[in-house]
């Protein structure tokens, strides 16, 4: 394991549609592909702000427990409808919205009468349905901005008197999934690669959400550092395409003199025949034992180890 502590970065981002993409973030220091995965997931899923009605009113309807005249569903029905309308709130003040729709025909969220802050992320998403062409269907709706999960109970306080409080889902992330795979970078082979997917509901694209975890996450950990501060290493990428193609040729030529036939070193029959007898046929092989595990093989004793060493020395390995 290296003893520095690398910078990763994002080396593949594959966008699978508008609202899913996966990120490849690699080389990570042994162990930081769970550590990172798991924090940005959660971070993910609780603290991305997104906005959904919280409050609403039907003109006819005092309450959830019943029904409006013309419309075919019930106002629980249309309830569990409007909670499945995501929009895309420019600001963090509350917005109140309406939505005026006359005439025998389905009900979606196009419908609704929006201000220059407020955009409708799915706008074919079924509100209700008209079965009556003389029936008028008409909602108030505050739609708001936050983090997280807000009970019934936490957003009655804010609502108006006269209308119905909704629990509020408000984090536009729907799913995160991860996993570690190992990498290698070089001749350092016990690096991690982490692979992410982000899903959203399309009011914020899965980037600009996996930065904004980041970015939280930094803020996070730059508050309790205090004034602690660690160097900033380089990728382990970006250390290697700065090394000159000489270092990376005499890399080259190392990795192929380990791949050398034990066969091709001109040692004594009597020392050759030994290594093979053990199943050391390569160089490679034979580096890695150490000179205590060399004298317990079958037949191999010290002068034939004294013969080795001299011929590595030769070789200048």
């Amino acid at each position: 394991m290296s003893n520095v502590i690398h910078t990763p970065g994002v080396v593949k981002v594959d966008e699978h549609n508008k609202t899913s993409t996966t990120f490849t973030i690699e080389p990570l220091h042994s162990g930081y592909g769970m550590t990172l995965g798991n924090s940005i997931r959660r971070v993910l899923l609780s603290s991305i702000s997104g906005a959904v009605i919280t409050a609403f009113k039907i003109e006819g309807s005092s309450h959830e427990f019943t029904t409006v005249k013309g419309v075919k569903e019930d106002v629980v029905d249309i309830m569990m409808n409007l909670k499945g309308i995501r929009f895309r709130v420019y600001g963090d003040e509350q917005q109140t919205l309406r939505l005026v729709k006359q005439g025998k025909g389905p009900v979606t969220a196009k419908d609704i009468t929006l201000n220059a802050d407020v955009e409708v992320v799915n706008p074919d998403h079924l509100i209700a349905t008209i079965d009556d062409d003389k029936s008028k269907f008409v909602v108030d709706m505050v739609v708001e901005v936050g983090r997280g999960y807000r009970t019934i109970e936490e957003g009655t306080a804010k609502k108006p008197s006269d209308m119905i409080a909704l629990d509020a889902v408000f984090t536009p992330v729907l799913r995160v999934r991860y996993k570690v795979e190992n990498t290698r970078v070089g001749q350092i082979t016990d690096l991690d690669k982490l692979i992410l997917t982000v899903d959203t509901d399309g009011s914020i694209s899965p980037t600009d959400a996996f930065e904004e975890a980041a970015a939280i996450l930094v803020n996070q950990y730059t508050a309790l550092a205090g004034k602690t501060r660690v160097a900033v290493s380089p990728s382990l990428n970006e250390s290697l395409n700065q090394d000159d193609q000489e270092d990376s040729d005499i890399i080259g030529e190392e990795l192929a003199a380990l791949n050398t036939s034990i066969e091709d070193l001109n040692l004594s029959a009597r020392t050759t025949n030994a290594l093979i007898n053990n199943d050391i046929h390569t160089i490679k092989d034979l580096f890695s034992l150490n000179d205590a595990e060399l004298k317990d093989l079958k037949g191999f004793g010290s002068k034939a180890l004294d013969e080795v060493k001299e011929k590595m020395t030769e070789l200048e390995l």
